[in-house]
């Protein structure tokens, strides 16, 4: 190994100690995150940053240096935004992971990065209180990720995304800079917005190691509607109706491929003869009324079956459905997951484009996702070991964002840009916005060093 290469290595120890990891077996965890057909480089050192101080010297070195650093979260991305490039520097956040703070007279939580979000949602609820934003994967992402992808999840048509629950960010530059974004309060046009600059900038502009999060009452009440369609398209009526007459809080679909997937999985007796499910649930202290407003519109809208509870127990159960439906496909092989949003009245549009591009690669794919805000989950099954499925993979992987943009849809509703949508990002932004946001990239990271080739 040559003098260049220990060097940064060797100030890193010196300044870090065991913080500091170079054993390739043991950094192999760390390389990618959950996307399977991204590529993924082999690190020069993961750093496990204990505290902010340790953020500042990792940057500072890998600053003076130029090595690039990927920032880490619970590794649970789906677009390859983690992914260990050659000879970087992993900054894995994972031990950063305190509860500072819950301010329950102010409504906020302040947090590490590390923080899983459903134990950020146990603290809030110890208070009697909420924090709302649920990517579906609650038990294992982190808030850093969470924010670095401006995550969504379910109730994101009635309460927004992980950005509209944020008030205030502390982070690192690529210099080891420390600056503070946001502020305690309810209404800030002081400046530019720089908070929501770093949301959803997947670590190309700064590494967050603190966020204030907003909290809400918890809904006194819920009520939950599950409805069985003979096809995908009567169920998005369903919901293009239930949107003129109600707001509830999540209607999730499930198309026929998935609802098999989660019979098969759970035992649940899904209706397997539907060509699709919607699950809807609505909050708050007319759930019952607002719940029975919506199980008529899916009986106008054509549906089979429809079955409303204001039980909670029972309604968790339905909703567990949805939850596993990504574990039951992948009960069947490998997955591609993709991530498209269209304008909620083109989604059938979108969905029968799917259907046709499963049947015209000879591959099975499960759509599952959030009808009431057009956000998709079509999910690629393959055989990874088989060059020629994954190939057949990608291609149908393709056609679904080509045909997503020509809807006016967005190429990532929540999961970010990362390795594995960089190729589309031109076609969905333009050429002059593209080179506005390397611009901004550069005034946060002049060296070029934080997630290289990400996100941008």
């Amino acid at each position: 190994m040559s003098l260049d290469v220990l060097t940064p290595v060797s100030e890193l120890t010196a300044a870090l100690g065991d913080a500091v990891v170079t054993e390739p077996d043991l950094m192999l965890a760390y390389r990618r995150d959950q996307s399977l057909l991204t590529a993924a480089g082999m690190p020069l050192a993961l750093v496990r940053a204990r505290d902010t101080d340790d953020v500042v010297a990792a940057l500072k070195i890998a600053h003076r240096h130029g090595v690039p650093v990927v920032t880490r979260g619970a590794g649970t991305g789906l677009a390859g935004a983690a992914n260990a490039l050659d000879g970087c520097i992993v900054l894995s956040m994972e031990k950063m992971n305190a509860v500072l703070d819950i301010d329950p007279a102010a409504r906020t939580a302040t947090v590490q990065p590390g923080v899983i979000n459903g134990d950020l949602a146990a603290a809030a609820a110890e208070h009697g209180l909420w924090y709302v934003p649920d990517p579906g994967s609650r038990a294992i992402s982190s808030i850093g990720g969470n924010l670095a992808t401006n995550a969504g999840g379910t109730c994101c048509a009635k309460y927004g995304v992980t950005g509209d629950h944020v008030t205030r960010i502390k982070a690192v530059l690529a210099d080891g800079r420390i600056i503070h974004t946001g502020a305690a309060t309810r209404k800030n046009v002081a400046g530019l917005n720089l908070t929501q600059l770093l949301v959803g900038s997947e670590g190309t502009l700064a590494v967050i190691v603190e966020a204030t999060m907003r909290l809400r009452v918890a809904p006194t009440a819920a009520a939950t509607v599950v409805a069985s369609f003979p096809e995908t398209a009567q169920a998005i009526e369903a919901v293009l109706a239930i949107r003129q007459v109600a707001e509830p809080c999540l209607a999730e679909l499930m198309d026929r491929t998935t609802i098999a997937a989660v019979n098969d999985m759970t035992h649940m007796g899904l209706d397997e003869s539907a060509g699709a499910l919607l699950l809807i649930q609505c909050d708050g202290r007319d759930s019952t009324a607002e719940a029975r407003i919506c199980a008529q519109a899916c009986a106008d809208a054509g549906a089979t079956e429809v079955y409303d509870t204001d039980d909670p127990v029972e309604g968790e159960a339905f909703m567990q459905a949805r939850r596993v439906a990504l574990t039951a496909l992948e009960r069947r092989g490998s997955t591609l997951l993709d991530d498209l949003s269209v304008p909620v009245h083109r989604l059938p549009e979108m969905l029968q484009a799917i259907e046709g591009i499963a049947a015209r690669y000879d591959l099975t794919i499960g759509t599952f996702g959030h009808a009431a805000d057009g956000n998709l989950h079509p999910t690629i099954v393959f055989d990874a070991s088989d060059s020629e499925q994954s190939a057949r993979a990608l291609q149908s992987f393709d056609e679904m964002v080509v045909e997503c943009l020509s809807l006016g849809g967005s190429i990532s509703g929540e999961h970010g840009i990362g390795v594995l949508k960089e190729p589309y990002m031109e076609a969905m932004v333009g050429a002059t916005e593209r080179e506005l946001m390397a611009r901004v990239k550069e005034a946060f990271d002049p060296t070029g060093i934080l997630n290289p080739g990400r996100g941008l």
